[in-house]
């Protein structure tokens, strides 16, 4: 599956981490979408599928460029450095526009969903029946999951670990937002605020070369929690990798049906007409988290005024959504030819 690149395609490669990166960020909206739309989804997962037993073997008999072809690691290296880039650049200023222009950044991101669907199946022949069904359940558990209730939180570590597996199904499953999952099961602050707030808390006081944070039970909590959350994370990657892998080999045709029906049913998490409700506690006062934010417990969806000149600003938006998403698969192709 490994292709030769020019610097261009690279370079390509390097903006697609960037927008796989800023989608996994946002809850409701999943980087593996970005993955399949941008053509690189099955390298994607047959690359991590490479992360085995065979490349252990290779590490650790110091067979090191064998191993950096096996493992593709010049796809995966400049993805992945677009993702992280993509954390401290991309995602902050996203950060900006959601809490300023929340409706419209949903209505663009709604849109680009609606454009990535169109591209996958205008070209995708439905052969059988059985592929129609595979759809129809796609649909199904992409609407069933976007009206499920959240759970309360959990910081037990057994559950934490579960929650890195499943989380990093929005990279892997096309339409499954892992942030959306980890709201769902009620560890969303815990896992990517408080854990990430501790993380860079007690790098800031190492180098200050303070230790006190040993003497803080609280912080060490936060950060085991996290360190059990990154394993999770690796371990469902290349699980579900392995597992996509046999899919797409044996089942492509139906595995192809099932995402593009998927992505379709979750179009109603990021439904851009919404109201947040918060948590509450006993005393019927809003939870806030470390930072002194809000928690959302979930979405209340609405029907917008489409007498009102803003509604028909903001439903602009879902064109200019689709139309970003059509343009980024139209200048690589143009380009190219």
């Amino acid at each position: 599956m490994q292709q030769q690149r020019t610097f261009i395609d690279q370079f390509y490669l390097f903006i697609k981490g960037l927008a796989m990166g800023a989608a996994n960020k946002v809850p409701g909206v999943s980087g593996g979408v970005v993955a399949f739309v941008a053509g690189f989804y099955e390298e994607f997962i047959y690359s991590l599928q490479k992360f085995n037993f065979k490349s252990l073997l290779l590490l650790f008999n110091g067979r090191f460029k064998s191993l950096y072809q096996y493992l593709n690691l010049r796809f995966l290296g400049v993805l992945i450095l677009g993702m992280v880039f993509s954390y401290f650049s991309v995602s902050k200023v996203l950060d900006y526009f959601l809490e300023h222009f929340e409706i419209k950044v949903w209505a663009l991101f709604f849109g680009m969903i609606i454009g990535s669907i169109y591209y996958i199946s205008k070209d995708f022949k439905f052969e059988s029946n059985a592929q129609k069904l595979t759809m129809l359940l796609g649909i199904l558990s992409g609407i069933g999951i976007s009206l499920l209730e959240p759970a309360t939180q959990n910081d037990n570590l057994w559950f934490v670990f579960l929650c890195g597996i499943i989380s990093v199904s929005g990279m892997t499953l096309p339409g499954l937002s892992g942030s959306f999952i980890l709201i769902l099961l009620g560890n969303y602050v815990l896992l990517l605020v408080d854990s990430v707030n501790a993380l860079y808390d007690t790098i800031s006081e190492l180098i200050r070369l303070d230790y006190s944070f040993l003497e803080n039970n609280n912080r060490i909590r936060l950060l085991k929690v996290l360190g059990v959350f990154t394993a999770g994370s690796l371990f469902g990657l290349v699980s579900l990798s392995h597992a996509l892998g046999y899919m797409l080999k044996h089942f492509k045709n139906h595995t192809f049906s099932f995402i593009i029906g998927f992505i379709a049913g979750s179009l109603g998490v990021v439904w851009p007409w919404k109201n947040k409700v918060f948590k509450l506690n006993e005393a019927n006062e809003i939870i806030k988290d470390q930072n002194g934010n809000f928690i959302i417990e979930t979405y209340q969806r609405y029907l917008p005024d489409f007498t009102s000149l803003i509604t028909w600003v903001e439903i602009g938006f879902i064109f200019i959504g689709i139309l970003i998403v059509l343009a980024l698969i139209w200048f690589p192709k143009r380009n190219k030819n």
